[in-house]
């Protein structure tokens, strides 16, 4: 099996929503081609993936018959205040690596890459967050943070 087949197949099965274990069982026992989970994981990062998709197959949207129940669900569901996450697991590239929810209700995912660089990658791309918003996640963020390093 070459590396652009391999590729492809991993590919493939997570598009089809399977997990890495999944994946990493398959390979063995179907191609005879041992990987480890964290390789498997490194190499799923790099693949172009339909992630947004993998994740409504795991997660299908509930449907709501009231939609004013909804929106005050919504707004009681609404943070008073920014709140951020710091993740056990750090990505693959970054020294630190969350989540974060505004107040708006936009949420993100953060990372501070071994530069010392923060980034910031909205879930939907149309949302952006307020600079007062990205102020105050900064300053959560560095108190999270203090104790870490």
């Amino acid at each position: 099996m070459t590396d652009e087949d391999r590729d492809k197949l991993i590919g493939q099965m997570l598009d089809e929503g399977q997990g890495l274990s999944e994946i990493q069982k398959h390979l063995e026992s179907e191609h005879s081609y041992k990987i480890t989970y964290m390789d498997l994981r490194l190499l799923a990062a790099d693949l172009e993936v339909n992630w947004k998709k993998i994740d409504d197959i795991k997660n299908p949207p509930v449907v709501e018959d009231d939609d004013a129940e909804t929106e005050s669900l919504d707004a009681e569901l609404l943070p008073d205040e920014t709140v951020v996450e710091v993740s056990p697991v750090v990505r693959p590239g970054a020294m630190f690596s969350g989540d974060v929810t505004f107040k708006s209700g936009i949420k993100a995912e953060w990372y501070v890459d071994s530069m010392g660089r923060l980034g910031l990658n909205p879930r939907n791309e149309e949302d952006q967050p307020s600079e007062e918003e990205i102020a105050d996640f900064q300053m959560k963020l560095q108190k999270e943070l203090e104790g870490k390093m």
